[in-house]
């Protein structure tokens, strides 16, 4: 706004007003002068964004807020920072998109509306109001008229859609699997929301639990997420970091022990590991407790089935099963060594394998894996080292006793068993060393792997956007047809008891199937709030139209030229956003040129020590 008073004459002070340099200047008065221009800038659409091709475009986005009743000052911060590049970029004649929208989906609904009565709608469009009411005071160059919420039927009617689209390419899947499940908020986590073996949201312990999920495809597209890392320059190394990391490539072995006394049909175990080079050190195979062979002896065997109950105790993330004491079930099942048949393995059941990364099975060389060390040690197992340290490196020497643990942080080592001899090799040349090996001699092949698992996007809970099919008795699982969208959640539901009302409401849950017409069931599971957050950016390019996106809207305004908001979400909204503009640009919603969605990413600081206040007594 403007704080110069051209009213009086140059030199002139009257009562709160100071001359400079022949101009007099009001106090200024935020009320009303904030008011005023504010007004102004409305009326004449100042900040309005309009696709004009005879201009350069600029799209600046701050990450939208959860509506959870009330602005802070981390709002004020980022929402000043994007206002600013937007304002320099319209000075400099750029068409400016800086949209303004809510999260607005999620937990916290609901545990409102338990807690105080009332329902998560009303919650959520109260606070929506409220948080509104207290940011257009700041005067924001924000573009008010393509403002929505996630939990507006007119949004996630277009998410519905393009569910539909993704699973009619591939793109999405339903199966079963063992999740993570809190049981306090009574839905399942992905791993990211996993945090130190606690749901993020409730800090319950996490438990496993197997439940029929629909997953989004993003595996397949690890190797193109991780590469395609390289070329976000304008992105900091650490969030790139971040991604790659949990990505996770590896290169490896996959090799089958033949079995000795399992059951029919189990005469194979598939194997997956990173380090084939230490094969010869092998003296134990473990599988999970959720690999089909546990399942099969957990039927038929009580001591298994209770020690396999108990190990789903424990959450499914890598965190929590290594900070797990790592405990075993011998099976009474053996293995024959792939390199030296007339040696024989016990196969045990292990609580800290994961049957979703690699086959679900290891083997175990103690001499070199921590992990495996303490298993071994524990249960008396053997211990054979397959490569000490060089003689003439006497540091480790010194350090590393005979037949016990060594680890394989130094590349100076020597083989005393395996596949090179007495060949000094580094860790990287002694696995493509045993892979060339075992290819070559039959035993197993060299395979790429990622960390990296299919994105679970169930979750059994009401205030979430509804999965748009139909469960016939007749027909399967049918799709929504896509006229009768949106899915709407009912309104008539109770939070008197736990799990989701959506389950325990008859007449939304019961329908007809839109394929054949006889009485079906809905789909009662909804999506991810991750879902609703990864494709927003796209939807503020055209907010208020009929289908997902608009081509011309979405070719002019993409990508997202510079987009700020907290490293916190490097992993969990970033990876999940890169991978459904995929998805949007294969079924048709984006183009090709914004597979990468965000050109810059700024990450702002974040108050990372405690913060003292004094009381008056």
């Amino acid at each position: 706004g403007s704080s110069l008073d051209l009213s009086a004459p140059a030199g002139v002070a009257s009562a709160g007003r100071i001359p400079h340099e022949g101009l007099v200047m009001s106090r200024y008065a935020p009320a009303e002068t904030e008011m005023k221009w504010q007004t102004a800038w409305d009326e004449a659409g100042v900040f309005t964004a309009r696709r004009d091709p005879a201009k350069p475009k600029y799209y600046v986005l701050e990450m939208f807020p959860y509506p959870s009743g009330r602005i802070h000052m981390g709002h004020v911060r980022n929402y000043t920072m994007g206002d600013v590049v937007a304002r320099y970029k319209m000075s400099c004649g750029f068409s400016v998109l800086h949209p303004m929208g809510w999260d607005a989906f999620g937990m916290p609904a609901e545990n409102a509306a338990m807690e105080r009565g009332g329902h998560p709608k009303d919650w959520t469009y109260g606070n929506i109001a409220d948080m509104r009411g207290q940011m257009k005071p700041l005067g924001l160059s924000i573009d008010w008229s393509r403002e929505f919420a996630t939990c507006d039927p007119e949004y996630y009617g277009q998410q519905q859609a393009m569910f539909i689209d993704m699973l009619h390419d591939g793109l999405v899947y339903r199966k079963n699997a063992v999740v993570n499940w809190d049981p306090v908020d009574m839905t399942v986590l992905a791993n990211e929301q996993v945090i130190d073996g606690r749901g993020w949201r409730s800090g319950a312990l996490v438990e496993r639990k197997e439940l029929t999920q629909w997953f989004f495809r993003i595996s397949d597209y690890a190797g193109e997420l991780l590469e395609a890392l390289d070329g976000l320059k304008d992105w900091p190394e650490k969030v790139r970091l971040m991604q790659a990391n949990w990505i996770g490539q590896s290169r490896g072995l996959q090799f089958a022990f033949s079995t000795l006394g399992a059951p029919e049909g189990f005469d194979r175990i598939e194997v997956y590991t990173t380090r084939p080079d230490t094969l010869m050190g092998a003296s134990f195979a473990a599988i999970s407790p959720d690999h089909p062979l546990a399942k099969h002896l957990e039927r038929h065997n009580p001591e298994i089935a209770e020690f396999v109950a108990e190990c789903r105790r424990i959450g499914t993330t890598e965190e929590a099963l290594e900070k797990a004491e790592k405990r075993g079930m011998d099976t009474g099942i053996r293995v024959r060594h792939p390199l030296d048949e007339a040696l024989e393995l016990p196969v045990y059941i292990a609580n800290f394998i994961l049957m979703d990364y690699g086959t679900g099975a290891i083997f175990g060389c103690p001499a070199h894996d921590a992990r495996d060390f303490e298993f071994a040690t524990k249960y008396g197992l053997p211990i054979h080292s397959v490569f000490r340290p060089l003689a003439d490196d006497t540091a480790l020497a010194d350090l590393v006793p005979t037949e016990e643990y060594v680890p394989l942080k130094s590349e100076r080592v020597r083989y005393i068993r395996g596949f090179a001899g007495d060949e000094v090799q580094t860790g990287e040349e002694g696995v493509a060393a045993a892979i060339a090996y075992c290819e070559a001699n039959g035993i197993g092949r060299g395979v790429t792997n990622y960390r990296l698992r299919d994105w679970g996007l169930s979750r059994q809970r009401y205030w979430g956007c509804p999965i748009p099919v139909v469960h016939c008795a007749d027909c399967g699982v049918v799709p929504e047809k896509k006229e009768n969208l949106p899915v709407r959640l009912p309104d008539d539901v109770s939070f008197d008891q736990p799990g989701n009302p959506l389950d325990r409401h008859p007449t939304w849950r019961d329908c007809a199937c839109p394929s054949c017409g006889k009485p079906a069931r809905r789909e009662t599971d909804t999506m991810d709030t991750f879902v609703d957050s990864s494709w927003y950016y796209a939807r503020f390019t055209a907010p208020h139209a009929a289908t997902p996106t608009v081509p011309e809207e979405a070719d002019y305004w993409m990508n997202v030229d510079q987009y700020i908001g907290g490293i916190e979400h490097a992993i969990l909204h970033l990876l999940y956003s890169r991978f459904f503009a995929r998805a949007m640009h294969k079924t048709g919603h984006l183009p090709a040129t914004a597979i990468e969605p965000f050109n810059a990413l700024f990450t702002q600081g974040m108050v990372t020590h405690e913060i003292y206040m004094t009381r008056d007594s």
